[in-house]
């Protein structure tokens, strides 16, 4: 019986792992075969006036080598022979390259201040009914639209003839020797595509004068967009294996993959350092309620994530950073689980939403402003902080899902509901 091998690269916002995967009938083995840590680099650069400004950004030369990395280790520790190569990441961001392929400026992340006002710039050239109706995606600072509109009314001078903008995975996966094409599952959540077409809105393009030129064409998941360039291959020492446009938003496989014996029933969480709380529906649902529930219709494969984006643990990831810079060494995740657990219950609380904890200097600092915004008194200690975050985050995480449960957008959305996937556990002292 034939076996399949695949090489799958799964690229979070503060790490990355690489998969490789056999399938033999119906049996499918899957092999963790290398992983990494990333995340945001802070620069502090003055702009033509001489204003200093901070500016995030991804380092995109790190994440291709980890790929790379990857399939050497794939060569080394599991085969010779590859069939496919996917890329999934988180579902922001990406690069703007020249006809000749160098890049126009580096990949910002989706938590840079410049995106701080941009909801209202997309508002203000077109109806927030409009674009919800079109693409039934809520508004976030690092949708696609407002990083765009961005550039179009801030770097126009790079938008250069021949000029193309590559979302994440498409960047990616165009460096491994793909054709730039980008899937609709990522598509989706940009804010910019027609969720009924499935392509990029001409209405929204044309409102914010974003060239359609330079966006990537829009395939369905699955589709073979190229494979290994030779070179590369020859490097890494194995075959020009295919390049397939896989469901490239995270989102996307994590509901895929989650137990759902019936989707009329299961609520989902997906948590990593955004935390995606929602269900499967068979088409987007984008009345005003909806809108006024703040709720996404995402693409899924074969259906619609109606989801809210709620803050996920990179408040943690935040507080554990900081502290490793103060004390030179990073703190072991099992003793922040452990400092967690060893808190006591019910503390202060926090929305863990509020747009104080979208990318503050300190999460630290942002969280004891907030206890002393509500009359709270601040976390005695890192436990009680940590606990604090984890306890209304879980609290966060059962409001949406009592307002997706009670939300009269559908007769759907009153069924009964299971958790389909356990987010984490506290367990009270």
């Amino acid at each position: 019986m034939k076996t399949t091998r695949l090489f799958a690269a799964d690229l979070g916002a503060s790490g990355g792992k690489c998969f490789s995967a056999e399938l033999t009938g119906e049996r499918l083995l899957m092999r963790e075969v290398h992983r990494f840590a990333h995340e945001g680099v802070g620069f502090f650069l003055p702009d033509h006036a001489g204003t200093i400004t901070e500016r995030t950004h991804w380092d995109e030369v790190l994440l291709y080598q980890n790929i790379v990395n990857g399939l050497r280790a794939y060569r080394r520790d599991v085969a010779d022979r590859l069939d496919g190569i996917g890329i999934d990441t988180w579902g922001a961001d990406g690069q703007l390259l020249s006809a000749d392929g160098d890049a126009l400026g580096r990949v910002y992340c989706y938590r840079d201040h410049r995106l701080d006002n941009m909801i209202a710039a997309v508002k203000a050239r077109i109806d927030a009914r409009r674009v919800y109706a079109v693409t039934g995606i809520h508004f976030q600072p690092f949708n696609l639209s407002n990083q765009l509109l961005w550039l179009v009314e801030n770097r126009p001078e790079l938008l250069r003839p021949g000029c193309r903008f590559l979302p994440v995975p498409a960047l990616f996966a165009w460096y491994l020797g793909g054709s730039g094409a980008v899937d609709a599952t990522w598509a989706s959540v940009s804010q910019l595509m027609d969720a009924a077409r499935r392509d990029w809105s001409d209405e929204l393009l044309a409102a914010l004068r974003i060239p359609r030129a330079i966006l990537p064409p829009i395939v369905a998941p699955g589709t073979v967009i190229g494979e290994l360039r030779a070179p590369l291959a020859r490097s890494v020492d194995l075959n020009p294996a295919s390049i397939v446009a896989t469901a490239a938003h995270d989102t996307a496989c994590a509901f895929a993959a989650a137990p759902v014996v019936d989707p009329a029933t299961a609520l989902i969480i997906s948590s990593g350092t955004w935390s995606l709380v929602g269900k499967l529906v068979p088409a987007p649902i984008t009345n005003d309620a909806a809108l006024a529930a703040n709720l996404s219709n995402e693409g899924g494969i074969g259906n619609v994530r109606l989801l809210k984006n709620c803050m996920g643990t990179w408040l943690v990831q935040e507080l554990r950073r900081a502290w490793a810079a103060a004390d030179g060494r990073e703190l072991p995740w099992d003793d922040i689980t452990a400092m967690a657990a060893a808190a006591p219950a019910f503390g202060p609380l926090i929305d863990p939403d509020d747009a104080g904890f979208y990318n503050p200097a300190n999460v630290a600092t942002a969280i004891a402003e907030y206890c002393a915004r509500t009359g709270q008194a601040a976390p005695a200690d890192r436990g009680a902080m940590l606990r604090t975050v984890y306890e209304s985050l879980a609290l966060k995480y059962r409001a949406v899902a009592g307002q997706i449960r009670s939300e009269e957008h559908t007769s759907e959305l009153q069924s009964p509901y299971v958790i389909s996937y356990a987010v984490f556990c506290l367990k009270k002292k």
